[in-house]
């Protein structure tokens, strides 16, 4: 895995990757759509994670920390690249140096898929991320604007969006990755360790784990599998032989 301390240098070795995820803070891909990540690494396919913050609000832990978990979590999941753009936490917005910059950094690793969180959440972070990364997809395609790379639009965006409350446009099956996908999360200790600090804001390690067996039971339950991890795309999806269609109706 490479690992580079500034996202704007050192891209010049790096090939292009086939599923980028972005997200708002270190951990969120481990709960979202970490499996997926993982079952598309064992495909072949070259995966990453850009997360903009490194969680300095958080009540536990520091940036410095949970950066270096974030990395740990990353051999875990066998990603090809993992970098943290160190966006102040909380306070993301959506400006044209956001989009800018990540539009760039898009240009640099020429991801095809990019995983987004879902357009609706609690935490402002997760939205605000979902909004820069769809302009920034966006304007990363565009000829004329003012860069040093060539334009690079990503063909397909996907929306993780286990905490949306939505009905999903489809699940990915995770079951064969879903305790990888729990190592990764619970290497941030920072955050998942039992402690005393903000316990009364933080389940217990044994509730995480249990809290999100459950979710990803529900989600393999939609689709006839043990876990699953739900996506939503906002276009129609294609279909060229409805026999072959997975997933029983009766």
């Amino acid at each position: 895995m490479q690992d580079f301390t500034d996202p704007n240098e050192a891209f010049e070795n790096l090939r292009p990757l086939d599923v980028l995820a972005i997200a708002a803070h270190p951990d969120d891909v481990e709960q979202t759509c970490g499996g997926t990540l993982i079952r598309s690494a064992e495909m072949g396919y070259r995966t990453g994670v850009l997360d903009l913050t490194a969680g300095d609000m958080g009540s536990r832990g520091t940036p410095e920390i949970r950066i270096e978990e974030s990395q740990t979590a990353a051999r875990l999941m066998r990603l090809a690249w993992r970098q943290n753009l160190r966006w102040p936490d909380a306070r993301l917005e959506n400006t044209i140096t956001a989009r800018m910059t990540l539009a760039g950094v898009i240009r640099r690793i020429r991801p095809r898929v990019v995983i987004l969180p879902h357009w609706i959440g609690r935490h402002p972070d997760h939205y605000r991320a979902s909004e820069i990364g769809y302009e920034a997809c966006f304007l990363a395609g565009l000829r004329r604007l003012e860069e040093d790379m060539p334009p690079h639009r990503p063909f397909k965006i996907l929306y993780s969006s286990q905490y949306a409350n939505v009905a999903p446009s489809f699940v990915v099956d995770i079951s064969r990755q879903f305790e990888r996908r729990m190592q990764a999360l619970l290497s941030y200790t920072s955050q998942y360790g039992d402690n005393a600090v903000a316990s009364d804001l933080f389940p217990s390690h044994a509730e995480v784990q249990e809290r999100l067996a459950a979710v990803a039971r529900f989600y393999g339950n939609l689709i006839g599998v043990r876990y699953g991890e739900p996506f939503v795309v906002k276009e129609a999806m294609q279909v060229d032989d409805v026999v072959a269609l997975p997933v029983r109706s009766i």
